[in-house]
């Protein structure tokens, strides 16, 4: 059993998923109602491990530091209870055999109650924890983000690939919108086909108007 409330503090890939700068939704979408033809440009690729550096920021350490403060008040009473169980075990393991069924029976009960109480405690704490790291670290993720997009521009790259992407999570933090050929392989694939465009769904009927009622 865990005893003891564990602190994330190391960098690690994975450990939730970070939101993406709102640039990263928005060129997908805009890339795809693009009139222009795409271009063809020297690729010049950049790549970020977003995660670690969103935890590695000077905002990021400070962050997980003010929740560890804010949460080794929980962190010493779980340990607390944890001493506790400890000693009640050590109790039970030295009880003489000319203890009473009755004694020993109760000793266990307190023991069990302290240990569920301590799992219960524990989980509690834990999951609170890593709500508040991740509403922290997805704030910080917004703003690091747009800061790297902001980098990748000035330093003239073109795309800027997310090496510790995690599962469902596109690796790619932004591109140049006028490389995305989506749009154009659509239309493309639209004139080889030889199918026509749907028509547009015909407006919905318009129910007449009840007249007066008849008399």
């Amino acid at each position: 059993m865990n005893r003891n409330l564990v602190l994330v503090t190391a960098l690690a890939a994975g450990i939730f998923t970070l939101p993406m700068a709102a640039q990263t939704a928005a060129a997908p979408a805009a890339a795809a109602q693009q009139t222009v033809d795409p271009q063809a440009i020297p690729a010049k690729i950049a790549i970020i491990a977003f995660e670690q550096v969103v935890f590695a920021t000077n905002e990021g350490q400070k962050a997980i530091a003010d929740l560890q403060k804010k949460y080794d008040p929980k962190k010493a009473q779980i340990e607390a209870l944890s001493n506790q169980v400890d000693a009640l075990r050590k109790q039970e393991q030295a009880l003489p055999q000319t203890t009473s069924d009755s004694d020993r029976a109760k000793l266990l009960r307190d023991i069990d109650a302290k240990e569920k109480q301590l799992q219960l405690d524990g989980n509690s704490a834990q999951e609170a924890y890593q709500g508040d790291l991740q509403e922290a670290m997805a704030k910080i993720a917004q703003k690091v983000g747009a800061s790297a997009v902001k980098y990748a521009q000035d330093h003239g790259f073109t795309m800027v690939v997310n090496s510790t992407g995690g599962q469902g999570q596109s690796p790619f933090l932004w591109w140049q919108p006028s490389t995305d050929i989506s749009q154009a392989v659509v239309n493309a694939y639209n004139v080889s086909s030889g199918i026509a465009a749907p028509p547009p769904a015909s407006p919905a009927p318009q129910r007449p108007a009840a007249g007066p009622a008849k008399k």
